[in-house]
């Protein structure tokens, strides 16, 4: 997932403990000042039409519009407040979350034997991170990352295939590569070859991490998202000239298998909001130019 919908904030590392023999360092954030960097106009547009259309404000909007307006226009009023209460439950459930996140995309787990013989390297995207972690001493990676870290480093041992992990610093935290690279290290035993330190989002993901695979002759990976990330992440990195075999995490099932699935939960609600962002930005990158480039022959 992407972390535009976050103001970058970017803070100096402060603390490293350097570790003996073969570990790596383990890079901690300490508290220290914010310092907000001015961003461009487009940044407050994307985040300020995101908040407006995707839930669960845009639903509570629409409630909030008909209750006003149902004084003047007592029927028109509660049939979009009654319209808005709806879709927010809709969204809520975890069969149309799942339906949406199918419709995005419907790629077939990794195929071991294939991505062994034929890919060069294992991307693995951040998908966040969690903030305040005190039992961690400073910030660690979120429980989207924690998964696809997990995944990737099931990926890794399999195929033997070297790690490149991508994300850059949000609020003042360290790098998201960075605390992957750790958990990666040292918590599955997994080496990392490359870190993509910079990137703010699935676009700079693909454009800085096909720099760096391109002057090592890797073009062709097992990218590790999740499920809702593709189509999308796979053309960001086609465009920059990388092949990518999907290795998508957490697919919803073909057809709901509970009767839960049809109650609301903060779960569900969340999982929509993925695929409705990834819907819209699917759409925004249809409609945008993307040249496919050798990475190795940009300035």
């Amino acid at each position: 997932m992407d972390r535009e919908a976050v103001p970058t904030f970017v803070t100096r590392l402060v603390a490293a403990s350097v570790q003996t023999g073969t570990r790596v360092a383990t890079i901690r954030s300490s508290p220290s000042p914010l310092r907000m960097h001015s961003m461009p106009p487009l940044f407050w547009l994307k985040y300020s039409v995101k908040l407006l259309v995707l839930p669960p404000l845009a639903p509570l909007l629409l409630a909030l519009v008909g209750l006003g307006i149902a004084g003047r226009h007592p029927r028109a009023g509660r049939r979009i407040a009654l319209a808005g209460v709806v879709a927010l439950w809709v969204l809520a459930t975890p069969a149309v979350a799942d339906f949406l996140v199918r419709l995005l995309d419907r790629s077939p787990p990794l195929h071991i034997a294939s991505a062994t013989a034929n890919a060069q390297a294992i991307v693995i995207l951040g998908g966040g991170t969690r903030f305040y972690a005190p039992e961690y001493g400073g910030a660690t990676v979120n429980p989207i990352t924690l998964e696809r870290v997990r995944y990737g480093a099931y990926l890794a041992r399999l195929t033997r295939l070297p790690v490149l992990v991508s994300g850059g610093p949000t609020q003042g935290a360290p790098p998201e590569a960075i605390l992957m690279r750790n958990v990666l290290v040292h918590e599955f035993g997994v080496p990392v070859r490359w870190m993509e330190t910079h990137a703010r989002n699935t676009h700079e993901n693909a454009v800085d991490s096909a720099k760096m695979l391109a002057a090592a002759g890797v073009h062709r990976i097992v990218l590790v998202g999740n499920s809702f990330d593709f189509p999308r992440s796979r053309k960001e990195f086609q465009a920059q000239g990388i092949d990518v075999m999907p290795a998508p995490i957490a697919a919803p099932p073909p057809v709901p298998t509970r009767v839960t699935d049809f109650l609301p939960t903060a779960s569900g609600l969340q999982q929509s909001y993925y695929a409705i962002y990834e819907m819209l930005a699917n759409a925004l990158f249809d409609i945008t130019p993307h040249a496919a480039q050798n990475p190795s022959s940009s300035s």
